[in-house]
């Protein structure tokens, strides 16, 4: 009688390594550490370092599947809404969300150019409505990056401590401490400056419009 038990014969029903699993996987890592190796990542996936490479080429591989991973997080669909201040405000939005889950990430992200494929796309999605709105071409790349690092900024603020400025008393700073004094209690600091910055800076936009 055949044994009913034996191990089917051929590739198995799932890839055992694939973009997406090594991706979560590093973004991982870096949540924990904030940095990677690729043994390191071998081993957290179960697999010998060689096999890889049969996925990325190397280090910087890896870093555009953490920036296409981060980017899966961003809500793009709001460059659909209408009128473009809305939505430049709601993608900017999930833009600094998606980095607050993962701010160790950003460093990573600084030492490689943008080359993904679907990063690439959404940039371009943004730099369809900037055309759309009248922004000069010359100066579209300039709003995004401005936007791009403040919002990463914003981001990283959120981690902070909620009181920043702690002046001494044999300190004088009577301007500091009187605006220190005047701002909001609501426990609301880093998202009121996050909302005051970024309103200046699309008012700012509206300027530049052809």
């Amino acid at each position: 009688m055949a044994r009913t038990d034996q191990r089917r014969v051929g590739r198995p029903p799932k890839a055992v390594l694939d973009r997406a699993r090594i991706g979560d996987a590093a973004l991982a890592l870096v949540d924990e550490s904030g940095d990677f190796t690729l043994p390191e990542l071998a081993r957290r996936l179960g697999v010998q370092t060689s096999s890889l490479y049969h996925h990325v080429s190397g280090r910087a591989g890896v870093v555009e599947l953490l920036r296409e991973r981060i980017t899966l997080e961003i809500d793009t669909g709001q460059l659909d809404k209408r009128p473009w201040d809305v939505a430049l405000t709601g993608l900017f939005r999930s833009y600094r969300a998606a980095y607050a889950h993962h701010p160790r990430v950003v460093p990573l992200l600084t030492t490689t150019p943008v080359r993904a494929p679907e990063v690439l796309v959404a940039y371009d999605k943004v730099a369809a409505l900037l055309a759309e709105m009248g922004v000069p071409a010359r100066r579209a790349m300039a709003f995004l990056t401005a936007c791009e690092s403040f919002t990463i900024g914003s981001a990283l603020d959120l981690a902070a401590p909620e009181v920043m400025w702690e002046i001494p008393e044999d300190v004088e700073a009577p301007h500091l401490a009187a605006a220190l004094t005047a701002q909001d209690s609501t426990g609301r600091r880093a998202d009121d400056a996050f909302e005051y910055g970024l309103a200046a800076l699309l008012a700012t936009l509206s300027t530049h419009l052809e």
